[in-house]
């Protein structure tokens, strides 16, 4: 883990990124944080960030947020790039937190899940 740049994109007032913030201090991890409601994630670095994870667009949509229902996101029809779109305008729509370490990301949702590219 030496020398490899830790990454994590939050939102600071979220409990679930409070959790994970506690836990990496605990563990004596630095790392960058970014609240990426301020500082947007790219789409290019969101499709990135997905396929670092092995997940697909639909599973790094937040479901509750307004933006979800207003575009319409639920539909089944909806494609892999329409959610990409969506999410680089309304950031609010992407999961967190996201921590990124080298070559390799998780959605740390539940935080523990932090643990499978940490050595804490």
């Amino acid at each position: 883990m030496a020398g490899e740049r830790i990454i994590v994109y939050e939102k600071p007032t979220c409990t679930t990124c409070r959790q994970l913030a506690k836990i990496l201090r605990e563990a004596g991890v630095e790392y960058e944080a970014i609240n990426y409601l301020l500082d947007p994630i790219s789409r290019d670095e969101l499709k990135r960030l997905i396929g670092l994870m092995g997940i697909s667009p639909r599973e790094l949509l937040r479901t509750r947020e307004a933006a979800y229902r207003e575009l319409g996101l639920g539909r089944p029809d909806v494609s892999d790039d329409e959610i990409l779109d969506a999410m680089a305008a309304h950031p609010e729509l992407v999961q967190r937190p996201i921590v990124v370490r080298g070559d390799r990301a998780v959605l740390a949702r539940p935080v523990d899940r932090v643990r499978e590219i940490l050595e804490i």
